[in-house]
């Protein structure tokens, strides 16, 4: 398997962690419960990706948070390696396909992945979908979520209490028609402008405006 390849399972699970989320910090617990690791194992893994470069940590209300570290000698090719096509890619080349897809359900890292589609696939027609302020720790963005399309009142009350789950606080949202949205893009709107040119988390973004 090719977490035999980074010498230990918790170091495979915070890169592919890390990797998969650029722009997002985390805390040690966070990260504990997302990669289903224990505690002393992510700490000790942690400090090694430290060490080399990889990752690089700042303290915010109290707590530390870990974010990868995107001016990384070799940030490019872990991305590269661990990016949704080359996993693909690799499993479709793999004659035990069957066996590597049943593998990667159990990774709590690509199941947590999995399921976020799943919500933002059932806010309905949206276009572009992106967290920023507390998801990023950015304090110049005015809001935490921007959606752009159609989405119905229920499925957006609960991708926001989703999203809440995850955080200590309310989320920050703006949501808008693609109509609205060109418009406030034409005519250089400024919380727009600050959210676009913000630290972002995309999660949606069809037409490639991020």
């Amino acid at each position: 398997m090719i977490e035999n390849l980074f010498g230990s399972k918790t170091r495979y699970k915070l890169l592919k962690l890390f990797m998969s989320n650029p722009n997002q910090s985390f805390y040690v617990r966070e990260i504990t419960r997302k990669i289903d690791e224990q505690i002393n194992s992510v700490r000790r893994e942690l400090q090694n990706l430290l060490s080399i470069g990889v990752i690089k940590s700042d303290s915010s209300n109290n707590r530390l948070y870990y974010e990868v570290n995107q001016k990384f000698e070799k940030y490019q090719a872990l991305v590269n390696l661990f990016s949704k096509g080359a996993g693909a890619a690799e499993r479709a080349k793999s004659p035990a396909a069957e066996k590597d897809e049943g593998q990667a359900a159990s990774d709590p890292a690509s199941v947590d992945g999995q399921k976020l589609a799943d919500k933002e696939r059932a806010l309905g027609n949206v276009s572009l979908v992106v967290l920023s302020g507390i998801f990023t720790r950015d304090k110049t963005t005015p809001a935490d979520l921007l959606i752009v399309g159609n989405v119905t009142p229920s499925s957006l009350k609960t991708y926001v209490e989703d999203l809440e789950s995850t955080i200590d606080g309310e989320v920050r949202y703006m949501i808008m028609d693609e109509e609205q949205f060109a418009y406030r893009r034409q005519i250089r709107d400024r919380s727009i402008s600050l959210m676009l040119a913000g630290k972002l988390v995309v999660k949606v973004d069809k037409d490639g405006i991020v």
